[in-house]
């Protein structure tokens, strides 16, 4: 039933979308001798030129509606605030001064007393505007949001960035005539938003004319150039993630830029006081199920028509003594509609109920009009520091008292407490987040626009960020000179975890206007939306995320930053670095190619790469705090750089992220095809063909050769697979050249590429500590080292012993053998072959290490077992390891570890280093001491994967019986 229930919606998303690719118009209204389609008229490359009578429609338009809000501004009377600290010295902030985030609610994060002060200050010093129409209802103001100016950066960091609307690349285009359509250089787009959720209305802004209605249904986009290569904007909002499409179509042909210019400042600036942003024009349909598009002096007459005082002064008294029917008729034609009081803060208001009840019967007084508001998050219990400390403590309670063994009652009731008193707090009539506002009609005026128009408008500014970002990265492909086909994943790339744009470059100035004029109530979507894949801290998100399975059908990852491609590129980097320095440098030994790798993939040295490709223009991130100091932008550049990387080989190969990595190395050729052409491997350059002719004459490569029988692969160059097999102890000799421990730093960077590379693809859902934990338990010593004893490769480990009896290797020795191994089959067979081997050796085991939840040490399991059995309000107790006995001579110690918790010994054990012994330890603890977590984890696991389990266990057991009896066949 759900597939089938999946198919529906999914058949119901295509239909929906279908229907948003068709043409929405055939042709537009009669020009009505406002334009002129005579070929004498055209200037340049339009199609339709303005008439003396479209010119005179603006010139009224300007002088009725455009210069309104000016006039009426400037007939107040000038009002000084009071200064706060931030006025003093505006441009002489540091470079690590603390900027406003642009996180949804947030506000500033300072550590300092008086900056804390300086925020309230501004609130205040907004608060007592004279202007303000209504104590409760917000209002925006030029590069300001509700608590103090949106930028506090540096005067050199305001020069450069997205954050500051500053995209590489932009070049000023040439001004379009004003007086005519400008058809032959501009681009015509309809936007749409899907799903329609909160943007169909039941009262939309409807333009009757020719006895036909037109209803409002989006926006037209106009651009001076193709918007090609661009893929489709997302953006939450309401809780529900929608996506603005952008469909090229045939522009209407009667229109004026200058008109589009009118429409756009009056709509966007006057109305919405969307101050920090301007584009675009209206694109009403007709709602008769015709195929015509209003031209557009048609809309600048109806709001032009539609400009009349709400209640007029001179009709008040007879509106008064109309009968109930009639008033409520006329109510109900304002309710949704956008009025406007010229000059004040904010200018405009959706009208939700008109009430012209007399209080006193004496005084004729204006109808009230009921605005339902939200009130800011700065100022309401969500921005009050007292409820997120309380909200803070009680959670933190929850969360202990749902993992202790024994809840107290007295526990409980503090748990209660808590509850209330955050009611109480979100029931203050100063804290509530939803506010009823009562005007007095007197000074309105209708605007014909209904709320539909500004919750479409309210989509713009991220459309235009997310069109004017995209075209910027075109420019980022010549730095990089690589060009990505799939346009979103070089944005992932650049997108740091702070950043968030669901409202735009301004986020209060978006809120406050759909708070204002917007619909009122929208309906909302589920929360976990916003953090559903963002999530990543807490224990119980740890085994939730952990316990998931990998996907047979990779799908695309839904976390929207870049630590996961930097966790990809990050492996890519070592891997090329290694490669690199294993071949230029053949008699350099592990240590010093170890040294020479640290400094090439150091952070520091990854942020100068990064300053050559100009990443930091290009980086997106919150305009907040986190970055402003120069370690930290630093820092995120070399992750940025990673993630670059890491996109770059995921779409264009190895061999393009190679090619990238050496031009930024190098500035001059010679060097960069040194780095570039690397020279084979000497035991290569001796036998440029095969070395297989000395199998004959070798004893020690006709034993490998049973190994190769036994893996199925036949080495060029057999020497290499000896060479891998070669421990330390065997001095230099003419068949191997030397040992395996410079091939065992090279196994070890490519094993962590090919688990990077399959974690990333088959674990979408995984954040980088997540992905990091599962490599961990993959390519750690005990799982090489259990591959190679089933692989047999420790009766083909040569030595210096001359008596050839079996020797017992440690589990590092058959850890190296394997890395070594990998390297040999590296340089032999290529990447494809170890992308194999791994696959049929090491990621089925995957399976086994979620279910037994093996990818956690025991030490870090036991810590966070401690953790949640934490009291609230004091230091946690942690789990203290002491060192009880050591014995035996110094090359063969054996330690003996005992773990406390509370000051009780829980766990005890014994290995041949200290941490082993704490391992050993930690996991008898785990195993005797009574911990819910670990309880709680087993029935998590044992409830979702209950058939898997069986299996495992069934497969196990007939493991250990197959292995007893070949045991008793043996004696």
């Amino acid at each position: 039933d759900r597939e089938r229930e999946k198919e529906k919606e999914r058949a119901e998303d295509e239909k929906e979308e279908e229907e948003q690719l068709k043409p929405a118009w055939i042709r537009c209204t009669h020009a009505e001798n406002y334009f002129s389609s005579d070929p004498m008229d055209q200037v340049g490359d339009s199609t339709v030129v303005g008439t003396s009578k479209l010119r005179d429609l603006y010139e009224l338009f300007e002088e009725e509606l455009g210069g309104r809000q000016e006039r009426a501004k400037a007939a107040r009377p000038k009002w000084e605030p009071p200064k706060t600290k931030l006025d003093e010295d505006p441009d002489d902030s540091s470079s690590d001064s603390d900027c406003e985030s642009d996180g949804e609610g947030s506000t500033c994060s300072s550590s300092s007393d008086s900056e804390v002060f300086d925020v309230i200050a501004e609130i205040k010093r907004k608060k007592a505007h004279p202007d303000r129409l209504h104590e409760e209802l917000w209002y925006n103001d030029p590069g300001q949001m509700n608590d103090g100016p949106l930028c506090k950066c540096s005067a050199k960091a305001r020069r450069t960035g997205i954050r500051h609307s500053i995209y590489p690349g932009e070049e000023p285009v040439k001004n379009c005539r004003p007086m005519n359509n400008n058809a032959g250089r501009l681009f015509h787009y309809r936007i749409t938003v899907s799903p329609p959720t909160n943007f169909l209305t039941d009262r939309p802004t409807v333009i009757e004319y020719d006895d036909h209605e037109y209803l409002f249904e989006g926006f037209s986009l106009f651009s001076h150039t193709p918007l090609t290569n661009i893929p489709l904007c997302r953006v939450i909002r309401f809780n529900i993630d929608y996506t603005i499409h952008f469909i090229e179509e045939m522009a209407p042909e009667n229109y004026c830029v200058r008109g589009l210019e009118l429409f756009a400042s009056y709509l966007f600036q006057d109305i919405l006081e969307l101050y920090d942003w301007n584009l675009t024009g209206m694109n009403p349909k007709p709602r008769d199920g015709g195929k015509e598009v209003l031209s557009m002096h048609q809309v600048l007459l109806y709001l032009l028509r539609s400009s009349k005082p709400l209640v007029p002064e001179e009709e008040i008294a007879d509106m008064l003594q109309w009968e109930e029917l009639e008033w409520q008729k006329y109510a109900e034609e304002c309710k949704g509609m956008i009025v406007t009081n010229p000059g004040m803060k904010p200018s405009s208001v959706r009208i939700d109920q008109l009430d012209r009840e007399q209080f006193n019967p004496d005084v004729i007084t204006f109808p009230i009009i009921v605005h339902f508001g939200i009130r800011p998050a700065q100022l309401s219990y969500a921005g009050d520091p007292q409820y997120q400390k309380l909200w803070k403590s009680y959670v933190k309670l929850r969360h202990l008292l749902a993992n202790s063994p024994k809840v107290k009652q007295i526990d409980k009731q503090k748990l209660t407490q808590r509850e209330e008193a955050l009611q109480k707090i979100r029931q203050k009539n100063t804290m509530r987040r939803e506010v009823t506002v009562e005007l007095s009609s007197q000074g309105f005026w209708k605007t014909g626009i209904r709320s539909d128009v500004c919750q479409h408008a309210m989509m713009l500014p991220v459309l235009t960020h997310h069109i004017r970002y995209h075209q910027c990265l075109m420019h980022l492909d010549k730095l990089i000179g690589y060009v990505f086909k799939e346009r979103c994943l070089l944005q992932l790339a650049m997108t740091h975890p702070s950043h968030h744009l669901n409202f735009g470059m301004n986020p209060d100035h978006a809120r406050n206007s759909l708070s204002n004029c917007g619909i009122r109530q929208p309906k909302y979507g589920d929360r976990k939306v916003h953090h559903m894949y963002m999530r990543k801290k807490g224990i119980n998100t740890l085994i939730n995320i952990m316990s998931r399975l990998g996907q047979d059908d990779p799908s695309p990852s839904r976390i929207n930053h870049n630590e996961r491609l930097e966790f990809l590129g990050d492996a890519v980097v070592e891997f090329l670095t290694s490669v690199h320095l294993y071949y230029l440098f053949p008699s350099l030994e592990e240590g010093g190619l170890a040294t020479y790798r640290t400094a090439i993939v150091q952070n520091q040295h990854l942020a100068m790469l990064a300053k050559k490709l100009e990443l930091d223009r290009f980086m997106l991130y919150a305009h907040g705090p986190d970055l402003c100091r120069e370690s930290d932008l630093r820092h995120a550049m070399a992750n940025c750089f990673e993630a670059l990387i890491g996109a770059v080989y995921l779409e264009g190969g190895l061999e393009e992220a190679r090619q990238l990595f050496g031009r930024l190395l190098f500035n001059t050729g010679d060097l960069r095809e040194v780095w570039l052409n690397y020279p084979p491997h000497p035991l290569q350059v001796q036998e440029p063909q095969t070395d297989r002719q000395l199998i004959e004459t070798s004893p020690v490569l006709q034993k490998l050769t049973v190994f190769e029988d036994s893996i199925g692969v036949l080495f060029t160059h057999v020497r290499l697979l000896a060479r891998a097999f070669t421990l330390r102890t065997v001095g230099f000799n003419h068949l191997t050249l030397g040992h395996n421990q410079r091939m065992e730093f090279l196994g070890d960077s490519i094993m962590q590429l090919v688990a990077t590379e399959y974690l990333f693809i088959h674990f979408p859902d995984h954040h980088e500590g997540h992905l990091t934990l599962l490599r961990s338990s993959l390519v750690n010593n005990r799982t090489q080292a259990k591959v190679a004893e089933e692989l047999g490769m420790q009766e083909f480990a040569i030595t210096n012993d001359k008596t050839k009896r079996p020797v017992a290797l440690r589990t590092k020795t058959l850890a190296d053998l394997l890395e070594s191994f990998i390297a040999a089959l590296y340089i032999d067979k290529g990447l494809e072959y170890v992308h194999t081997f791994m696959n049929v050796c090491f990621f089925p085991r995957l399976k086994e290490f979620i279910l037994n939840q093996d990818w956690n040490d025991p030490k870090s399991q036991l810590q966070q077992c401690c953790l949640t059995l934490r009291t609230e309000g004091k230091e946690p107790d942690i789990p203290l390891y002491k060192t009880l006995q050591t014995v035996g001579p110094s090359h063969a110690r054996t330690y003996t570890v005992a773990v406390y918790f509370k000051g009780e010994r829980i766990g005890c054990g014994k290995g041949p280093s200290i941490q082993q012994a704490e391992m050993g330890a930690a996991m008898d603890a785990l195993e005797k001491y009574n911990f819910p977590q670990m309880a709680h984890q087993k029935r998590f696991i044992e409830r979702k994967y209950r058939q898997e389990l069986k299996e495992m266990r069934r497969e196990r057991e007939r493991q250990e019986k197959e292995t007893d009896e070949a045991e008793e066949g043996g004696k």
